[in-house]
């Protein structure tokens, strides 16, 4: 079968996911999960028909709280879906390109060699930052430049000036993809606003975050109605299953966005108290984090990210080097981290 496969297939080392990695323990701080198990109810009817393609209750739900308007809205089932329609719309095999800048989210790049699609890469600046220059130098053939902010593993913002630049130097030739995966933690950084002056800007959205459904895999494309309706003509038929549009239409409510609004103040609270407790430690560089996640530096990194692993703390191993990325958990599992982290830097400076 192997050998059957395309040869990009054969080829592809496939994103290595927090589950695909696995552990075993009690606190699990890898993937930038919720803490919070939320209830919701659904009567599991209609089962025996397909669902809508673009549910217009949920679409006008999550157009209202993104600020847009629902002919500028897509779901899909997940973002990562939202990535893989983008490429496969706008890319031509073996002919495009997509350009994006690491450290950052794995799947771009995966996603456009599952495709057979060439990657470009550029990556960011010293202080994590969009390096310009040598984009514009690099757009020839470039049909899709991939933005994260916060930036998935760094938890940076990209400066907003720099994002206009983008789109700017990027006009009718190539569109500009802001996955915006953990805007809700910081919502005045939303690059939504600039729809109104930019076509060829795309914005990724997820309920997998801030509104606790990592589970439903319910994710959504903001663009201008020309973009979406491409959009449109590449996905499946049915790809929001109907308890998924159920439950994220109740996660879209009134009381849903108010419980969700609460949540995301108790975990930027707890995202702090773990940012404050780290940066007293010795030898620990806390890099400044706008998502749900921390990256932190330690003087071995890989000894610490072991240590925590075998006594059932599950953090992610970062690509940069001595860094790991601390998922924000509730106010009990960020103490104990701390607190198991704490022990060992004094165990190994005694």
């Amino acid at each position: 079968m192997e050998k059957l496969a395309r040869k990009q297939v054969q080829a592809l080392t496939p994103y290595m996911s927090a589950r695909r990695i696995g552990g075993s323990g009690d606190i699990w701080l890898n993937a930038n999960e919720s803490p919070f198990d939320n209830e919701y109810k659904t009567d599991f009817a209609r089962l025996n028909r397909y669902s809508e393609c673009q549910p217009k209750a949920l679409i006008e739900a999550y157009a209202s709280y993104a600020g847009v308007e629902a002919n500028q809205t897509l779901t899909s089932r997940g973002a990562d879906e939202g990535i893989e329609l983008l490429i496969r719309a706008f890319c031509e095999p073996g002919e495009d390109s997509i350009l994006y800048c690491p450290p950052t989210y794995g799947m771009y790049a995966i996603s456009a060699e599952t495709i057979g699609v060439e990657r470009k890469v550029v990556p960011l600046t010293a202080d994590w930052q969009l390096d310009l220059p040598t984009i514009e130098a690099n757009l020839d053939t470039v049909k899709l430049v991939f933005v994260c902010s916060p930036n998935n593993p760094t938890g940076n913002l990209v400066n907003r000036d720099d994002i206009i630049t983008l789109l700017e130097m990027t006009k009718d030739k190539a569109i500009v993809v802001m996955d915006e995966a953990y805007i809700d933690f910081c919502p005045e950084a939303s690059t939504a606003d600039l729809l109104a002056d930019y076509p060829n800007l795309a914005i990724l959205r997820t309920l997998s975050k801030a509104f606790a459904l990592a589970g439903l895999r319910c994710g959504f494309t903001l663009a201008n109605a020309p973009l979406i309706n491409v959009l449109l003509k590449v996905i499946a038929p049915y790809p929001v299953p109907v308890p998924v549009a159920d439950i994220a239409i109740q996660a879209l409510s009134e009381s849903g966005l108010a419980r969700a609004k609460y949540q995301v103040l108790d975990l930027n609270a707890n995202r702090a108290y773990l940012q404050a407790g780290l940066s007293m430690l010795p030898g620990v560089l806390v890099h400044e984090g706008w998502g749900n996640y921390l990256l932190v530096e330690f003087t071995n990194g890989d000894e610490l990210f072991k240590a925590t692993w075998d006594n059932g703390i599950i953090l992610r191993n970062s690509p940069i080097e001595n860094c790991v990325r601390i998922s924000v958990g509730n106010r009990e599992e960020c103490e104990k981290t701390l607190a198991f982290i704490r022990n060992q830097i004094n165990q190994s400076a005694a």
